[in-house]
């Protein structure tokens, strides 16, 4: 079983959640308002009126077929609107 975390901007949430639908993925978890600090990036933070610029946190458990789906249906999103996607090895308790 594969873990993969998405961290997109939500405004794109529904497009990651469209493919995460098409791809089949058996289920995933949302965190909104998800703030923090990329390597060329300053802490994100004042989101709290409007939400622009506020990012989302998508995890995904399932199997290796549907990363390999995921891989070609959110790649273009995070190509275009930026974010990052990471996949790894997962085992339940």
């Amino acid at each position: 079983m594969k873990r993969l975390d998405l961290i997109v901007s939500e405004r794109e949430l529904d497009s990651v959640i469209k493919a995460l639908d098409k791809a089949n993925a058996p289920g995933y978890s949302v965190i909104k308002h998800v703030t923090g600090r990329g390597p060329d990036t300053s802490v994100s933070e004042g989101m709290d009126f409007s939400g622009l610029g506020a990012n989302a946190h998508v995890i995904v458990f399932c199997e290796q077929d549907v990363v390999d789906k995921l891989r070609e249906l959110v790649n273009p999103i995070l190509d275009y609107y930026g974010g990052v996607a990471y996949v790894a090895e997962a085992h339940p308790m």
